[in-house]
C-alpha cells in the first residue's frame, strides 16, 4: 500500500530531476540527445497540446510509433495529465493495430494521420515533433502540474493466438508504486547509463525505459537493435546496464571475434535477459564472456502476477533454471489441475498471493483462473527440490507427435547452436499418421544443408525430437523484442499447402 504522503507522480519526479541537473543526458536515441530539462518542457508541452485534443485524466493514449524521442515524448505526455499509454507495434498487420485501438476506445491515436480514423483524435509524428520544438529549453514555471494515472501501463499481448487483448497494469503512475520496487528487482542504477535496445512497444523495454528515468539514468533506446552497434554504444556512452532478450544475445555472440572482443564492456555491471527462453549452450558463453556476476535472468508474464530471478552463480549451480520466486507464488498443476511434485513437468498457475488481488486486468479477455485467485497464462515447466523454476514451452506450443508432446524450444535452442542459424522455430504440421510431423524454420547466415543439420541435432537431441522437413527463410523468426507469432507460422504454412497450383 502507498503511504499517503509518499504519492510522487511521474512527471514531478522528472521536474525533481531536471531541476537537480537540468543539462544531464536523459535520453538519447540515434542521433538525438535530450537533457532532463528538455525532455521535461517537451512532455509538458505536448500534454498541454494533448489536453486540447480531448486527453484527460483516466483516459488511454494509444502510440503507434518505433522507439524514437517521438513515442517517449508521447509516453510521458500520456502520464502527465494522469492518463495511460497504450503502446500498439507499428510493425503489426494493420488489421491488428485496428483491433487493438477498437478495444482499447483510446481518447487519442498518436502515430497516425486524423484522415486514418475519423472516429476519434489523432496527431501524427511530425506534429509532435513541430510542438516540442517551440519547447526545447526548460520552463521555469509550471503550465500543467501533473496528475496520477489510476494505471500507468496498458500493453498489447504478443498475439500469438487469437484475438489481441490490452494487459492493464493496476499500479497507480506513482514513483512508489514502479521505481520503487522495481528498481532494486531489475538492479537498475541511480544516475547511470541503460541500454534498453529492445522496441518500447513491448513490457520489458517500456518499463526499463520509464523506470530507468524516473531513477535519473541516461537511457539510450536504439532505433533499430544492431549487435554491432549496441557493443559500440556500450563503450561509446559507459553503459553501467544493459537489457538484452536470447536472439540479441545470440547476434552479439555471433559477431566476428575482433567485433565482440575489440570493444571497452569494462563498464557494464549489470546484463539482465528476459522475454524469451535462452539456450544454455548460449547462456554459459555469456558468462565464461562477462563473468556470472553481471548476468542475471527474469521470468514473468506481463501481468506480473508472480516473477523469478536468477543470478549467474545460481544458474551455473543449477544449469538451466529460470531461478527462484521474488514476487508472488508459482505452483506446477497435471491437466487435471493437481499439483505435481518437484521435478514433474506440468502447467505453472501463478498469482500474488491468497488474499492479493491480481495486479492487472484484461480488455478483451478473461483471466484462465482457478480457484484462491490462482491463474494461468499457459506456460509449462517444474520446480525442483530447492524450488528453481525449469521451463518448458507453453501450453499452446507443445507439439502432440505420435502420442507424445514434444517442446519446440529445446529442438530450437539445440538448432540455434549450429553456427550457420541465425534463428529458428519448430512447428507441428498435419500428419495422417502421427497427428503432426515436426517442421524446422530457419534463416541462415550462410548455406547449411539439411544433412549437417540433422546430424547437429542427432549429436543433441532423441531421434523422437529430429524435424522430418527443414524449410529456409530470410525472413527474421523472432521480432526485435524476442518474440515468436508461432501460430501464425503454422497456420500460413497449412494454407499454402490448400492453395489451388
Amino acid at each position: 500500500m502507498i503511504a499517503s504522503e509518499a504519492r510522487t507522480s511521474f512527471g514531478a519526479e522528472l521536474i525533481r530531476l531536471a531541476a537537480e541537473n537540468p543539462d544531464r543526458p536523459a535520453l538519447t536515441c540515434g542521433d538525438d540527445v535530450l537533457s532532463r530539462g528538455q525532455l521535461v518542457a517537451r512532455a509538458e508541452a505536448l500534454a498541454l497540446a494533448f489536453a486540447e485534443l480531448g486527453v484527460v485524466h483516466r483516459s488511454l493514449v494509444a502510440i503507434v510509433l518505433p522507439n524514437s524521442p517521438e513515442f517517449l515524448e508521447a509516453m510521458l505526455a500520456a502520464c502527465w495529465l494522469g492518463a495511460t499509454p497504450q503502446p500498439i507495434s507499428p510493425q503489426a498487420p494493420r488489421l491488428e493495430r485496428d483491433q487493438v485501438i477498437e478495444l482499447a476506445n483510446p481518447a487519442l491515436v498518436v502515430g497516425r494521420a486524423s484522415e486514418d480514423d475519423g472516429s476519434r483524435p489523432a496527431i501524427t509524428a511530425a506534429q509532435i515533433r513541430a510542438i516540442v520544438s517551440r519547447a526545447s529549453k526548460p520552463v521555469g514555471a509550471r503550465e500543467l502540474e501533473p496528475l496520477v494515472a489510476p494505471a500507468w501501463k496498458a500493453l498489447t499481448s504478443g498475439g500469438s493466438t487469437g484475438r489481441p487483448k490490452l494487459i492493464v497494469a493496476l499500479a497507480p503512475a506513482l514513483v512508489e508504486a514502479t521505481a520503487g520496487p522495481l528498481g532494486p528487482l531489475l538492479r537498475l542504477p541511480r544516475d547511470g547509463t541503460v541500454l534498453a535496445p529492445g522496441p518500447l512497444t513491448h513490457n520489458a523495454p517500456f518499463v526499463i525505459t520509464i523506470v530507468g528515468l524516473l531513477l535519473g539514468n541516461h537511457v539510450i533506446l536504439m532505433p533499430r537493435f544492431d549487435a554491432a552497434e549496441a557493443l559500440e554504444l556500450v563503450e561509446a556512452h559507459r553503459v553501467t546496464w544493459l537489457y538484452v532478450v536470447p536472439t540479441m544475445m545470440l547476434r552479439i555472440w555471433r559477431l566476428p571475434g575482433d567485433v565482440r572482443l575489440g570493444r571497452d564492456l569494462a563498464s557494464l555491471a549489470t546484463v539482465y535477459h528476459m522475454a524469451a527462453p535462452c539456450p544454455p549452450w548460449l547462456k554459459r558463453a555469456w558468462i565464461n564472456w562477462l563473468g556470472p556476476d553481471r548476468i542475471l535472468e527474469l521470468y514473468g508474464a506481463t501481468e506480473l502476477q508472480a516473477l523469478t530471478v536468477v543470478t549467474g552463480r545460481e544458474w551455473l549451480a543449477h544449469p538451466g533454471t529460470v531461478g527462484r520466486v521474488v514476487i508472488g507464488q508459482i505452483e506446477v498443476r497435471d491437466s487435471d489441475g493437481a499439483p505435481l511434485p518437484p521435478g514433474r513437468t506440468g502447467e505453472l498457475w501463478q498469482r500474488r498471493g491468497a488474499a492479493e488481488p491480481a495486479p492487472y486486468r484484461y480488455i478483451g479477455a478473461t483471466a484462465r483462473s482457478a480457484d484462491d485467485s490462482w491463474e494461468s497464462v499457459g506456460d509449462m515447466g517444474y520446480l525442483d527440490e530447492d524450488g528453481y523454476l525449469y521451463l518448458a514451452d507453453r501450453k499452446t506450443d507443445m507439439i502432440l507427435v505420435g502420442g507424445e508432446n514434444i517442446y519446440p524450444a529445446e529442438i530450437e535452442a539445440a538448432l540455434d547452436e549450429y553456427p550457420a542459424v541465425r534463428s529458428s522455430c519448430v512447428i507441428g504440421l498435419p500428419d495422417e499418421d502421427l497427428g503432426n510431423a515436426l517442421h524446422a524454420i530457419v534463416e541462415l547466415a550462410y548455406p547449411a544443408s539439411d544433412e549437417d543439420l540433422i546430424a547437429h541435432l542427432r549429436m543433441r537431441l532423441s531421434p523422437r525430437k529430429l524435424p522430418r522437413t527443414i524449410e529456409r527463410t530470410q525472413r527474421p523468426l523472432r521480432d526485435e523484442a524476442g518474440k515468436m507469432r508461432r501460430s501464425a507460422l503454422r497456420a500460413e504454412r497449412i494454407a499454402s499447402k490448400t492453395l489451388p497450383v
